[in-house]
């Protein structure tokens, strides 16, 4: 009984939690951050001012609770174009366009780069934004070693660190469709990946 009881709770918290983190993205793609309000959280959820504070500590926490959710979406996306790619730098140029369409489309995304109340989001993406580029480059130098296992821990991070920073550019400062901006990348990148790909070649023979 205490398990079923310990599991019921379990799932009525996250339960909880998705639920405050679905309004406050709600309100920050419609406001932007500076007009977040805990207790207009509370309101949207159905729940008290007192409850969020209990969940989540205070307001940037909640953000950031925000702004991790979201950016696991783009990690689970970014996944599934690598499962499905023949090499690597074709799950690149594949997880570079999904990264770019779906940003564009993304309500909270599209808010902090096309909108007067959502400008105040931006540094989320930019400044504010070790968390984001942090997950993505972790989550894209572990694909590249899949690909590349003679891949050193500090190459495939450089390499995905080169690739994460040009694709926020193209997305922050949209001059081209994301089939092309992907193309331009993967010219950028792709001598540093045949030079690993052929030092895997040399290694196995």
């Amino acid at each position: 009984m205490t398990e079923i009881t310990s599991s019921f709770t379990a799932r009525t918290r996250t339960s909880l939690r998705e639920t405050l983190i679905d309004a406050a993205t709600d309100i920050l793609a419609a406001r932007g951050y500076a007009a977040l309000r805990m207790a207009d959280v509370a309101a949207a959820a159905g729940v008290s001012r007192q409850t969020v504070y209990n969940e989540f500590g205070n307001k940037n926490a909640l953000v950031q609770a925000v702004v991790l959710r979201t950016t696991g979406e783009f990690l689970d996306g970014i996944h599934q174009r690598f499962a499905t790619a023949p090499d690597v730098l074709s799950g690149i140029r594949d997880s570079l366009i999904y990264t770019i369409e779906h940003g564009r489309e993304n309500r909270l995304v599209a808010s902090a780069l096309g909108t007067p109340q959502g400008e105040d989001l931006l540094p989320l993406l930019t400044t504010r934004g070790e968390p984001v580029l942090s997950a993505a480059m972790a989550t894209t130098a572990a694909q590249y070693r899949e690909f590349l296992p003679s891949l050193s821990g500090e190459a495939a991070t450089l390499l995905a660190e080169t690739v994460v920073r040009l694709a926020l550019s193209h997305l922050v400062l949209p001059t081209h469709s994301a089939a092309e901006a992907a193309d331009l990348i993967c010219a950028a990148i792709a001598p540093a990946i045949t030079h690993y790909a052929s030092t895997m070649e040399c290694e196995q023979r």
